[in-house]
């Protein structure tokens, strides 16, 4: 087991390490979040001032989560900007429910997380609280992997204006600046803005990214009420890199990226790409989060929310047929170039209210939600080298999906003991029109579902830790691609059943978690991508994950710090089957495709005095498979990287420095961490060693 020669977890909801002070963010204790600390499910709640700034110097959230526990992280374009995404316990990102304060953030059709749509996401955050498996009932879609809940940063008492610009390879640079205003208006009133602009090369051919991204914050408190309004978002454009190489190109040029590419009239070597075969797409967040205390008892928060969003994709098709596009033949001639367009424009509103009720022995939650999503899709042509065919859009649909949901937990505390329920009621309502004769791109369909998820659980209090197990029931219903794929495709049904240690020895920090995820109708990825990238799933009957997460986080001097996590699991999929043209192939047991047996993870930490601080990362991720077939030829092999941090911080008069430096990939080892199937492996190259400086300038 190459390169594995330690054990440990990253500790998150009960260390030493979470309760330090820090004087420069102010960490809001919300309800949810406290709730969360107690309850009989494996979590990790991250102090994102503490533990990921240093690293915050322009890659997307997903890769600065990368050494947390069962996490894989991915990139397109190979170097963490621009199209990443992550997956947890072996389940991909539409597998994974994220939240932004308790608002969900999953596409409501696709169930992905695209958070190249939020740049720069991490530097508004305080807190983001992870919880693996089915977790607790939450907002949006079920969690099949985990869940992830993201809590925004209020703003600070005091004024202040901050910097923070960095610099690397690929070209890759972010500036962003930040001004708060502190408490006014009799102490009652205090906003914050922040701008940030990111780019980068890539890493791959052409895979450039443009990122714009804000975030307003305006915090009203005045007695038992607090009253929080948000916009934030981005804009964003990037080159295609979602298409890979084969194996022999990725041996020999792993950063040749096919996309855009224009052939002779031959078809058989290229001649140019298209400079402007790209994604673009801008998304904007309107949160209104309205806190009150009704009494020392009870306590309701009620959020109303509004997402935006709306852009394209853009292609050059070359020799492609007018029929395709709905159109006749030119001149006799059944074939021309076209620019191709494929828009979104789409809508998401609703309300999210949870009642938290606080007594000696017991604590209760209620919660409601009710959202709507109104999705536009449509696309245009225009002929290259035909002035006729001016922006002909030649197919057009529309979605509707409405989601009410409730759900109702207790936490009841007996002597050592506490005993947690929750019961879920979900109903999804999916409606989806053609509304233009000879639209390929849609679907005509109605569906319905009603979801019951109950959970249970105990936690026993051991000092200060607890030995805890659990049992949760998920559902989830089967998304837009899923679905024009297969009409008939089914639901997933899970039963994830937990148990768990979480005690601290001393100066050491550990934590044990076993988990046994039973699936019914799993839809795991079959090794193939659609014509825009996105990997296509299968039903696979019966399925199952199981696994054991450990870890442990050491103060071993006032200088030096350790921790690390490993998790070892099995993933099967249960008499597997594939149809093609030869007929059904009973497979038996096979292995769930993208699941690796082993991933673990190792953080040295060193700080010689206060203002310095050195860290080394490293993370082995074991072999796994491209799709469910077990055929050697499409698993991606094992590896092991190591990351190096450094951080100074220091004082001038009254503004606060700190210096920031991230190597990635010390070793320049060549590793794969993603890819598909077609006509054999293929890869989506990663870069060797790269690095990024960066200064963060704060005055107040």
């Amino acid at each position: 087991m190459k390169g594995l020669f330690f054990l440990g977890l990253t500790i998150s909801s009960f260390s030493f390490a979470q309760t330090q002070n820090n004087d420069s963010l102010k960490i809001r204790e919300i309800e949810a979040v406290s709730f969360t600390k107690r309850l009989p499910v494996a979590k990790e709640i991250i102090n994102v001032q503490k533990d990921l700034d240093s690293r915050n110097l322009g890659q997307d959230l997903p890769i600065l989560l990368k050494n947390q526990t069962s996490i894989i992280s991915t990139s397109d374009a190979g170097n963490g900007v621009g199209y990443t995404g992550f997956r947890i316990r072996g389940v991909a990102g539409r597998g994974i429910n994220v939240m932004m304060n308790g608002v969900p953030f999953n596409d409501s059709e696709s169930q992905g997380t695209f958070f190249v749509n939020v740049p720069d996401l991490t530097s508004s955050a305080s807190q983001i609280v992870i919880q693996r498996g089915v977790g607790t009932s939450n907002n949006g879609v079920s969690a099949f992997g985990a869940s992830i809940n993201v809590i925004s940063k209020e703003p600070e008492d005091q004024f202040y204006f901050k910097t923070d610009d960095s610099y690397g390879s690929f070209n890759t640079y972010k500036y962003s600046a930040e001004i708060g205003s502190g408490k006014f208006w009799k102490d009652r009133l205090s906003v914050m803005g922040r701008y940030s602009h990111i780019h980068s090369d890539g890493y791959i051919d052409r895979a450039f990214s443009d990122l714009n991204s804000y975030n307003f914050t305006a915090l009203f408190e005045e007695g038992k009420t607090k009253l929080r309004l948000m916009a934030f978002g981005g804009k964003e454009k990037t080159y295609q890199a979602w298409n890979g190489v084969d194996r022999k190109t990725w041996e020999t040029n792993p950063k040749y990226n096919i996309s855009g590419a224009i052939y002779d009239a031959n078809w058989e070597n290229v001649v140019g790409f298209y400079d402007n075969e790209t994604d673009n797409y801008r998304q904007n967040h309107y949160q209104l989060l309205w806190e009150q205390g009704i009494n020392e008892k009870w306590n309701l928060e009620t959020t109303l929310h509004y997402t935006k969003g709306r852009g394209y994709y853009e292609n050059y098709k070359q020799e492609d047929p007018f029929a395709r596009y709905n159109l006749p033949d030119f001149n006799g001639e059944e074939y021309s170039d076209f620019i191709r367009k494929k828009w979104l424009n789409n809508d998401f509103y609703g309300i999210v209210s949870t009642l938290y009720g606080k007594f000696e022995n017991v604590d209760l939650n209620f919660g409601v939600v009710g959202n709507q999503y109104y999705g536009r899709h449509y696309g245009n042509v225009t002929g290259v080298f035909i002035p006729q065919i001016d922006t002909y859009e030649y197919y057009r649909n529309r979605s509707v999906k409405n989601e009410m949901a409730g759900f109702a937990k207790a936490l009841v505390k007996v002597n050592d003991f506490e005993f947690f329920g929750d019961l879920q009621l979900r109903n999804i309502d999916y409606d989806t029109k053609i509304l233009m004769e000879g639209d390929s791109e849609g679907a005509d369909l109605d569906k319905n579902w009603l979801f019951f998820n109950p959970k249970a659980g105990v936690n026993y209090r051991l000092g200060n830790g607890k030995v805890f197990v659990s049992y949760a029931h998920a559902q989830r219903e089967p998304n837009r691609d899923d679905l024009i794929a297969n009409p008939d495709v089914q639901s997933e049904k899970l039963h994830d059943f937990e148990a768990g240690l979480e005690k601290q020895f001393g100066k050491v920090a550990f934590t044990a978690n076993l988990y046994y995820m039973y699936y019914l109708n799993q839809l795991v990825l079959n090794g193939q991508i659609s014509n825009i990238g996105e990997f296509i799933r299968t039903n696979s009957g019966k399925s199952y994950r199981r696994g054991i997460e450990v870890g442990a986080l050491a103060k071993l001097s006032k200088q030096w710090e350790i921790s690390g996590n490993v998790s070892l699991s099995q993933n099967r999929n249960l008499d597997f089957r594939i149809e093609n043209e030869t007929g059904i192939n009973q497979l038996g047991n096979t292995e769930i495709s993208f699941s690796p047996n082993v991933i673990a993870n190792l953080s040295l930490k060193f700080n010689p005095t206060q203002n310095f601080q050195f860290a080394l990362m490293n993370q082995y991720v074991g072999k796994q498979y491209l799709d469910n077939t077990e055929t050697q030829d499409l698993q991606l092999d094992d590896y092991f990287l190591t990351d190096f941090n450094a951080q100074y911080q220091f004082k001038i008069a009254k503004h606060d420095v700190a210096l920031k430096l991230l190597v990635n990939n010390i070793f320049n080892q060549k590793y794969v961490n993603n890819g598909y199937v077609y006509d054999g492996p293929i890869y989506f190259s990663q870069a060797g060693t790269n690095f990024m400086f960066g200064i963060s300038w704060k005055i107040q």
